[in-house]
């Protein structure tokens, strides 16, 4: 909101071009001016009375141009124009000129403008005029002759009126280019339509006017008439154009008027930054209130409309007499801080009206305490326009409400809904959808000896790599005929007719038939995939951990260690990993959104060294950002439908794979992790057991595990849908135990069958006497109600002894074995020696390689 107009000055570094545009083009109209304007001081006396009517109305209009709203003064409508075209078709160009230059002055010094632009706003109309004037001359002589309008006439008037346009916009246009440069340039040819409609108007109605002179001088006042008419009109839809700028409650400026004025702003902004102006930043300050809606549901609307009233001219009191107040809906409004140095003085402003909305607000003799949650958005730093700067605002706003703070100024990371979040979100969807899992799952023909619904084989021989499609061919599919089907092209039916005559080796075959039975193989040949064999042993055959801990309402948790590494599969179909010889597979450039895959983590009793189970954990190695995250990867799916796909992905591949370990003898529980979402729906039972009876598995065999978070985000939803599953036969695990706030009544009431410690006190019990307390207590509590008790982040052995000496049943981490895939799990199997501690304790220094810590 500024008082000058800032075109006045010249930015740093342009005034050179600039000023010698400016001086040339005063220069010329100089030169062609200087002749008429000569020339008409002995024709004064002989001008008619109509021409100074019209004289005297154009320097009277110009003294109170009209500013269309929403618009600068730069972008005023000048009426001058009508009468000053009108006198060129009349008397010639020399008395043209001399009205336009008085109307030019008195308009330049009632707007404040600087004397070099009235000047060059002089100088361009002299040009545009001379323009026009030499293309009058080009028709048949005077115009209007004898009274009669000829259609030469026409289209003289119509060739003096495009050049009269065309001249006085190229000028200006090209004086903003000279100063602002090329970025200017959109914003001059938008506003093409607005010159073409406005002053176009006027340059047509002066024939007009000059028709009305020539029957009597006496008629050209009458064109006044319309002018006011129009000129009302404007003003009327300029005061409804402002009303709908207002907030009808408080007063104040609305969403629409807040759009205009941080454009505006921004532009004003950018002027000064590239002056080079250190109070080049704009502020927007998103507030919301805090307990408003309790305020209206205790008391009424009524008075929540008094205390929106009051906040506003509080608000009012504490801004800048340069700010803008604006109330966009609700109890949100919005604040514009303009000429900033630094965010700094962004967040003293943002602190004045913490403290102004500090004291309680009386009203009918009840003080009503009012806060607000303020997010900061500075320009240039945070955004370059409205929409940008808003929604940022509106992220640190939540972000302090997030943090029970006060004020928060934006930052990226934050910013939980950006375009990269967004775009993995896309990336999720589409792996999920590809999988037959999506569609439901496929129909098992062949069950093992105990029902389980796969081929009793865990593995085959494989062909040779050089036998086996490439990354980038496209793999046959079966017809149903015997034969593959191959890509589409103009000889298709050739080829197929001797893909079915071919003779197929018995290893092809053999593959064939694994890859259909196998649900993990039949992806990987679907995505094109090269199937390598399993290297067990190395450390690149461990998963990726992201060492970072787990949120708790995390729905498929990650594990941590200390030295956390890069994912590297190097046989788990479907994730791109180096081959079996050590050369790295070339990055799918397809657009091939990746490979969704399940780890599977053991679970050791400690009393026995026994494996009674494993974890399931979901790994996405995206082909262009690696191993997601996954705690991002949950974060971004909870919030969307996403979710349930991602759901019926992992329970669909768990229980197939237990069914696979059925089949060749291996007797393993499988815990899952579910979201809030799944158990607020109440579809995960259905589904569970859907998949049980469809592949054979008994439900004792799956474990599903919630996190205290999911527990107290709906207490009574959550309840109904695990009571479900333990009616089904599935065991009910609560995971993070300890880091939650649920009540305790909640392990009496639930149909719990295990606790599981969370790892942020079991890394730390080795050291920490609190952390071992703790966990002791958990233990004792767990054991007292029935319940087995599972420790996360077992890493080392004297972690081990102490949950041993402690009385814990099962641990789990990395001192045991890193999570790692189904085929991995196998051979980690076969190597693996139960060690019990007491064993264990008679040796000195760490458990040997292969026993109680068995290499991954």
């Amino acid at each position: 909101m500024e008082t000058g107009d800032p075109r006045n000055s010249v930015p740093p570094g342009r005034s050179g071009p600039f000023f010698g545009f400016v001086g040339a083009v005063g220069v010329v109209a100089a030169l062609v001016s200087a002749g008429p304007l000569i020339a008409l001081a002995d024709r004064l006396t002989e001008l008619p009375a109509a021409f100074w009517t019209m004289a005297a109305l154009a320097v009277a209009c110009d003294a109170r141009p009209f500013v269309p709203p929403g618009r600068r003064q730069t972008s005023a409508v000048f009426p001058s124009t009508c009468f000053t075209f009108a006198i060129l078709l009349g008397w010639g160009f020399g008395p043209a000129v001399a009205v336009q230059a008085v109307a030019v002055a008195v308009s330049g010094w009632r707007l404040g403008y600087a004397p070099w632009r009235t000047g060059f706003n002089a100088a361009q109309y002299a040009c545009a005029l001379a323009a026009a004037y030499a293309v009058s001359r080009l028709g048949p002589g005077e115009l209007f002759g004898d009274g009669r309008l000829h259609w030469t006439d026409v289209a003289a008037v119509g060739g003096a009126t495009l050049a009269w346009f065309v001249v006085n916009y190229g000028l200006v246009s090209s004086a903003v280019r000279l100063r602002f440069g090329d970025r200017w340039w959109p914003s001059v040819r938008s506003g093409l339509a607005y010159e073409l409609l406005s002053t176009g108007s006027l340059l047509l109605l002066a024939p007009v006017l000059v028709a009305a002179a020539r029957a009597s001088a006496a008629l050209i006042p009458l064109v006044l008439v319309p002018l006011f008419a129009v000129y009302r009109m404007a003003r009327l839809s300029e005061e409804r154009e402002q009303l709908a700028d207002v907030d009808p409650l408080t007063g104040l400026p609305n969403r629409k008027a807040l759009l205009t004025e941080v454009a505006e702003q921004v532009h004003l902004h950018g002027e000064r930054a590239a002056r080079g102006a250190p109070d080049a930043h704009l502020a927007l300050l998103l507030l919301d209130l805090d307990r408003f809606k309790h305020v209206n549901d205790a008391l009424g609307h009524a008075v929540g409309d008094r205390l929106l009233v009051e906040v506003s001219a509080r608000l009012m009191g504490v801004v800048g007499a340069g700010d803008m107040v604006a109330r966009l809906g609700g109890d949100e409004f919005a604040i514009v801080v303009p000429r900033l140095t630094d965010i700094d003085q962004a967040r003293e402003r943002a602190d004045r009206v913490v403290a102004a909305l500090a004291e309680p607000v009386p009203l009918d003799g009840l003080p009503l305490d009012v806060g607000g949650s303020i997010g900061i958005a500075l320009y240039p730093d945070h955004g370059e326009d409205f929409a940008t700067l808003m929604r940022h605002a509106d992220v640190a706003m939540y972000d302090a409400k997030h943090r029970n703070d006060t004020v928060a100024v934006y930052a990226p990371e934050s910013d939980h809904n950006s375009a990269e979040r967004l775009s993995l979100l896309a990336d999720l969807r589409r792996v999920l959808e590809s999988g037959p899992s999506a569609q439901g799952g496929e129909t098992v023909g062949v069950r093992g000896g105990d029902g389980a619904a796969l081929t009793p084989a865990l593995s085959a021989p494989r062909p040779a790599r050089a036998e086996r499609p490439s990354r980038n061919q496209r793999p046959a599919r079966d017809d149903g005929r015997g034969g593959g089907r191959s890509g589409d092209g103009p000889n298709r039916w050739l080829r197929r007719r001797r893909d079915r005559a071919a003779e197929r080796h018995d290893d092809d075959l053999i593959e064939r038939i694994l890859t259909g039975a196998d649900p993990i193989r039949s992806r990987a040949a679907r995505a094109g995939a090269v199937v390598a064999t399993p290297v067990v042993g190395g450390g690149d055959a461990d998963a990726a951990e992201t060492g970072t801990g787990r949120d708790t309402e995390a729905a498929y948790e990650t594990d941590t260690g200390h030295d956390a590494q890069a994912a590297v599969s190097t046989g788990a179909p479907g994730v791109i990993g180096p081959t079996a010889d050590g050369s790295a597979e070339p990055e799918d450039q397809s657009g091939h959104p990746g490979e969704i895959t399940m780890y599977y983590q053991p679970q050791i009793a400690i009393a026995t060294g026994e494996v009674v189970g494993v974890e399931a954990l979901l790994r996405w190695r995206h082909p262009r950002r690696g191993m997601v995250d996954p705690g991002e990867l949950i974060q971004v799916a909870e919030q969307s439908a996403v979710m349930r796909l991602l759901t019926r992905r992992v329970v669909d591949d768990v229980v197939e794979q237990l069914a696979k370990w059925s089949a060749a003898g291996l007797t393993l529980r499988a815990a899952l992790n579910v979201s809030v979402r799944d158990l607020h729906t109440g579809e995960i039972a259905d589904q569970i057991a859907d998949r049980l009876a469809r592949y054979g598995v008994p439900p004792q065999r799956l474990q599903v595990e919630i996190t205290e978070g999911a527990l107290m985000a709906d207490p009574r939803r959550v309840l109904a849908s695990i009571t479900q599953l333990h009616r089904i036969g599935v065991g009910i695990a609560l995971d993070d135990f300890g880091t939650g706030y649920s009540s305790l009544q909640h392990l009496r009431r639930l149909p719990l069958s295990e606790v599981k410690v969370d790892r942020s006190f079991v890394l730390g019990m080795a050291d920490d006497p609190d952390d071992a307390a703790i966990v002791r207590s958990m233990i004792e509590l767990a054991g007292a109600l029935g319940l087995r008790v599972v420790a996360e982040g077992v890493e080392d052995e004297r972690t081990w002894r102490l949950l041993h000496a402690a009385g814990c049943d099962v641990a789990q981490g990395w001192f045991h074995a890193r999570p790692m895939p189904a085929e991995d799990l196998v051979a980690w199997l076969s190597r693996y020696r139960p060690v019990r501690p007491v064993e264990a304790g008679s040796r000195s220094g760490a458990a040997p390689e292969g026993e109680a810590k068995a290499s991954s």
